[in-house]
């Protein structure tokens, strides 16, 4: 199948899933219906997308009174991200939780958090029947009890990936699952296939005070989002595409949280999955996480 041609009349470019059904927008994506979902065969040529994202920063600029600046900088070569977080040190603080908000203009009001802190007994081990989410952090950490986060974890076999209609999300080069706002209608199919609860609804319009806007964003990460789409973790795509590491990395106060390049040998999270015991979340589904657990002791 050849991408189709790029009309000579088209002067405002729309990547949205709007724009494509009007067919305004035929050259910004095309996609291969397949028994697993949409398969996208064909990127927005560089210049349709610069003069999308203008669009964009012009809206929110509109819309939020702030100088958002959207990059589209792409897929490092020779990069796998992955993550691994110790167990042993996690001291259920939620500093990554709050952070995680702030970093990727989640909105307040009401309030949505990609990452979710579990506090577990110790003698009954990694059970989930029995986690609870709704400690007191003024407690912490406490006494007999072990903490576990929990967000999307990056599946290189991702199965909200493939119940996508329209082809909204998908897995990038460097390893990241991806949400383009503007292509998902909302169906919620991918939050019902993913089996972590990693994928979030925005029932109401986001709400972000105007001091609080992060204005340094990603078009596939953590732009302004609207009311109806779904949102998750990108492992902070406009920083790990900057060779910074994610905001919850970054605010840990214990040092629990490793990130980096899985194909480099000499990375700190290539030593850690092949000298630490790990373990990977519901790995009888075959999702083959690239978010590791593990105890440093």
């Amino acid at each position: 199948m050849k991408p189709p041609r790029e009309t000579e009349t088209e002067t405002e470019p729309d990547l949205s899933r709007r724009g494509f059904v009007a067919g305004a927008a035929g050259a910004a994506a095309t996609f291969l219906m397949t028994s697993c979902g949409p398969k996208r065969l064909y990127e927005p040529p560089k210049e349709q997308l610069r003069e999308a994202i203008a669009e964009m920063e012009r809206k929110y600029k509109e819309k939020l009174g702030v100088d958002v600046k959207v990059a589209g900088t792409p897929p490092i070569p020779g990069v796998l991200f992955a993550y691994a977080l110790d167990i042993s040190r996690c001291i259920g603080c939620r500093r990554c939780v709050h952070g995680c908000v702030e970093e990727n203009n989640q909105s307040r009001d009401p309030e949505v958090q990609w990452i979710r802190v579990l506090s577990m007994e110790k003698e009954k081990g990694v059970d989930f029947r029995d986690a609870d989410p709704y400690y007191s952090p003024a407690e912490v950490p406490e006494a007999g009890h072990f903490y576990v986060p929990t967000a999307c974890q990056q599946c290189r076999n991702a199965p909200c990936t493939k119940v996508c209609p329209t082809g909204a999300t998908w897995t990038e080069k460097d390893g990241i699952v991806v949400v383009d706002y503007d292509w998902c209608i909302g169906c919620r199919y991918c939050m019902a296939a993913c089996p972590y609860g990693a994928r979030h609804f925005n029932w109401g319009e986001p709400t972000i005070p105007k001091e609080k806007v992060n204005p340094k964003t990603h078009y596939l990460g953590n732009r302004p989002r609207p009311k109806g789409v779904v949102e998750k973790c990108t492992f902070c795509i406009q920083r790990s595409r900057e060779g910074k590491y994610p905001a919850c990395v970054e605010v840990c106060p214990v040092g629990a949280r490793k990130f980096g390049n899985l194909l480099d040998p000499e990375s700190e999270i290539r030593y850690i999955i092949e000298h630490k015991r790990i373990l990977v979340l519901k790995q009888e589904l075959n999702t083959m996480p690239k978010f590791f657990y593990f105890y440093a002791t």
